[in-house]
This record gives C-alpha cells, sequence and structure tokens, in this order.
C-alpha cells in the first residue's frame, strides 16, 4: 500500500522560503522529494476545505498558485466537518492552534499514516496526544520513513 501523507501549509510551502539556513534548504530538498513520490504516484497526497482556505488567504500571488498547484495533486480530501471540529478542539486541549489543530483533525479524519509539518512547536505538542491516529513528522523524518 502506498503511503498517505497531509503535508501542512507550511511544509507545502517550504521549498519557496530562503535557503539561507541549512535546515530549511534540507527541508525544501524533502518536500521537493516528497511531491515527486507524489508524481510517480508512490504515495497518496490528501488535502482538505481548511487547507485551502488557509492557502487561498495568501496575498502572495505566486506561493498561492504554487500551493494550489501542489493540491491539485491529492488524492484524497476532506470537508470540515462537526466530527472534526468537535476533535480539533481536543487538541486545543494541548496548546495546538485553532488552525493546526482543525488541520490534524483533518489529516485523521482522512485515515492518512503521515502529518508533515515543519512547525516545531506543532511537532512538539502532538506527540503529547495518546490517542492521535496519525504520525506527526517533518519533512524530514518522512523522507527517512517513506
Amino acid at each position: 500500500m502506498k503511503p498517505k501523507v497531509y503535508l501542512d501549509n507550511c511544509s507545502i510551502q517550504r521549498p519557496l522560503d530562503s535557503k539561507t539556513q541549512i535546515r530549511i534548504a534540507l527541508e525544501s530538498e524533502a518536500v521537493l522529494g516528497i511531491l515527486s513520490l507524489v508524481e510517480a504516484n508512490k504515495i497518496e497526497l490528501f488535502s482538505s476545505t481548511i487547507l485551502e482556505f488557509e492557502i487561498n488567504r495568501n496575498s502572495n500571488q505566486i506561493r498561492k498558485e504554487y500551493a494550489l498547484e501542489v493540491l491539485s495533486k491529492a488524492k484524497g480530501f476532506v470537508d470540515v466537518n462537526p466530527k472534526i471540529e468537535k476533535r480539533s478542539s481536543e487538541f486545543g486541549a494541548f496548546g495546538i492552534f485553532a488552525l493546526d489543530a482543525v488541520h490534524l483533525a483533518c489529516a485523521e479524519e482522512a485515515r492518512v499514516d503521515y502529518f508533515c509539518t515543519c512547525d516545531d512547536d506543532l511537532l512538539k505538542r502532538a506527540k503529547r496526544i495518546q490517542d492521535l491516529k496519525v504520525k506527526v513528522v517533518s519533512p524530514l523524518d518522512l523522507v527517512k520513513e517513506i
């Protein structure tokens, strides 16, 4: 079975970030590698209404178009629903910000294998959730896993 992956907005955008720090350069390459595996049909990418909403709020047209192009390759899509809203509020108890919590709940609802983010705070807080049904990883960890 192909791994199922939900990339949050910061991981999707990582290849467009300034590569002045080694970590950003490595994560950029990792995300590009992940996207090449999506193109090669070796990974299934998932998206959501909240991800589209967040991307469409971006005032930088180049970043917005790039991210929407990435999402066009998604094999699965999740609409936010009351179950996701309830679950995301549970994640808020762990200090996870509202938008991130909805992303995480969408990934769980989609039954993806991996939720990928470059957000260190989100990575740290998500690891404290005992009943989380998705593995939260950085782009570098995701490349190692798959």
